[in-house]
């Protein structure tokens, strides 16, 4: 990294004065600085109220760090790749940094490869663009739908695997349907903590049961990575993808780390500049490229230096934070939520491996009698605070969890209550992560109180 690029990344990320005091108790320790937390909205009641945001698993507010790295950054915005001016060679040189920044936060071994993409999402199909022709795709029916689909396309063989109700099932589940798998090659994909659940999965020990069979394993580390320390060399994945906008870092990055051969065989997921290495133009009309390996490969066009630059940053915070403290910190408040809500008669919350099973800071839950769109418009419109309702693009898992209640219409995404028993088809989901404050739990156990209480206000 060039002087230059090194005074604006560390210009940038200077401690905050409100950052959280080192090795301060769990239950003390105050929450890493995000923006947001002065954003006032309109109550239905009359009035305003700071906004409490708990929809961390769609897409976790800024840190305030984040920020102030991307806008000490933007002046110096320039092409990467493209230039030999000193701005283009300053933003060249971010980028690559980043990548290095990250490939260190996942703790990635020096043989394998970060490639920038746009999301989990985008990760999961540029993967499975580059499987071997017949491969086949092993993913339990409780994946999120950007871990369940993107397997379906020609010349891939998805194999689906029921919900199981305990870890040692799902271990049990993959080692059986292995075992009658003809040979070739094979994937696993596997979520490392739900996202309508908060369940933390047993990632090592489906991995271990993967590769005695000679099948890799893709990591979606979506949820867990900003909740949890991902080590792809402890956790032995051949791949883990993640999003920039659930890691504190909303813009529009993504990653796909991991191994380097498939990958290389491909052909690029974009074709276009920067993944080509050479283009001749040839006689009989055709056109030859030549095209990059490595990262480049799969990064055509130019790239998100903002989104990359804006991840890195987010990578180092929580980093610096220190993973051990914030998942502390959070497990404390997960306590107070889960203690709340086992209060309030008629709220059931939602879970596939039982009470005392680890979850990061995302749970789901229903109330008897109530529509879950209606309860949440009403968290938002009484008491200013956002979750999310719904299926969570994850509708298989949640049918199951909900024991099949309208199943037909579950599956094609409807909400309300069934009309034959009076369940709920949909479910309400609570979020939350490193910058959330103790009173926005409190706010939301109060509001559920009192919405079960008086019922939900049209």
């Amino acid at each position: 990294m060039t002087r230059t690029a090194l005074a604006v990344r560390t210009s940038a990320t200077a401690a905050s004065p409100n950052a959280p005091v080192p090795n301060a108790p769990a239950a003390v320790r105050p929450p890493l600085p995000v923006l947001g937390l002065d954003v006032e909205v309109p109550l239905a009641t009359g009035g305003t109220v700071p906004y409490a945001a708990l929809d961390y698993a769609a897409s976790a507010p800024a840190l305030r760090r984040v920020w102030d790295d991307v806008a000490a950054y933007l002046p110096s915005y320039a092409s990467v790749h493209r230039g030999a001016g000193h701005l283009s060679r300053l933003s060249t040189d971010l980028y690559e940094e980043s990548r290095r920044t990250v490939a260190d936060f996942l703790d990635l071994p020096e043989d394998r490869q970060v490639v920038f993409t746009r999301g989990t999402t985008d990760s999961l199909n540029l993967l499975a663009a580059a499987l071997p022709a017949g491969t086949r795709v092993f993913s339990f029916v409780t994946e999120h739908h950007a871990s369940l689909l993107p397997w379906r396309r020609d010349g891939l063989r998805p194999v689906y695997l029921p919900a199981p109700r305990s870890p040692r099932q799902a271990v049990a589940a993959l080692r059986e349907a292995l075992a009658s798998a003809p040979s070739g090659p094979g994937l696993l994909c596997v979520t490392g903590a739900s996202n309508v659940t908060g369940e933390i999965w047993p990632v090592a020990e489906l991995t271990e049961v993967a590769h005695r069979h000679g099948v890799r394993v893709v990591l979606d580390a979506a949820q867990l990575a900003p909740h949890r320390r991902v080590s792809v060399r402890e956790l032995g994945v051949d791949w883990v993808a993640l999003s920039g906008h659930k890691l504190y870092a909303p813009f529009g990055a993504g990653v796909l780390a991991g191994r380097t051969d498939w990958l290389d065989a491909a052909e690029p997921y974009l074709a276009g500049g920067g993944a080509s290495r050479a283009v001749e133009c040839r006689g009989d009309g055709t056109v030859a490229v030549e095209w990059h390996h490595g990262p480049a490969r799969h990064e055509a066009g130019s790239p998100n230096v903002v989104g990359v630059h804006a991840l890195a940053s987010a990578c180092r915070a929580l980093t610096d934070a220190g993973p051990d403290a914030l998942a502390a910190r959070e497990e404390v408040l997960l306590d107070r939520l889960r203690a709340g809500l086992a209060e309030v008669p008629g709220v059931r919350v939602l879970g596939l491996f039982g009470e005392d099973h680890p979850r990061v800071g995302v749970l789901s839950f229903t109330v008897e009698g109530r529509r879950s769109s209606d309860f949440s418009a009403a968290l938002s419109a009484e008491y200013g605070i956002g979750v999310r309702d719904g299926l969570f693009c994850a509708h298989p898992l949640v049918r199951a969890l909900l024991g099949g209640a309208g199943e037909a219409s579950a599956r094609c995404g409807a909400s309300g209550l069934s009309p034959i028993d009076g369940r709920s088809l949909d479910a309400v989901r609570v979020s939350f992560g490193a910058g959330t404050p103790e009173e926005h739990i409190e706010r939301f156990l109060t509001a559920v109180r009192d919405l079960t209480g008086t019922g939900v206000h049209r």
